[in-house]
């Protein structure tokens, strides 16, 4: 899916936060359901709506995201108290896959394709 509404992004935005858990990020809590989900939420979305990933630095670290047709999207920027100061750094699938596993990847993808198709999403 490469062509995208702001409708379907705010969609797949409340989907990620349903799909979520400790299965996609052993940092997840229920508290702060996107804490360490960055990796692995970019490399999905990046599935779904093509784009580039890009990261940026944070004190914890790189934190990944997402530029779909020249708009950045941070879909799990909820995890942090200051909203990050994003340098647009292109990134690649192989150093989002660094912060993340085949099986926590496996999983959010999964579950995010059930989700849409149980409940005729997007």
């Amino acid at each position: 899916m490469t062509d995208y509404k702001e409708q379907d992004i705010q969609e797949f935005l409340n989907i990620l936060h349903k799909c979520w858990s400790i299965n996609s990020s052993s940092k997840w809590t229920l508290d702060n359901p996107a804490k360490g989900q960055c990796g692995v939420t970019s490399l999905v979305v990046n599935d779904f709506f093509g784009g580039d990933i890009l990261k940026t630095k944070t004190s914890g670290g790189w934190h990944y995201y997402n530029r779909i047709d020249d708009k950045c999207f941070d879909f799990t920027q909820s995890q942090f108290l200051e909203k990050p100061i994003y340098l647009d750094v292109l990134s690649s699938r192989e150093e989002a896959f660094s912060d993340t596993n085949i099986e926590q990847y496996s999983y959010l993808k999964n579950k995010i394709e059930q989700y849409i198709k149980n409940n005729d999403a997007l």
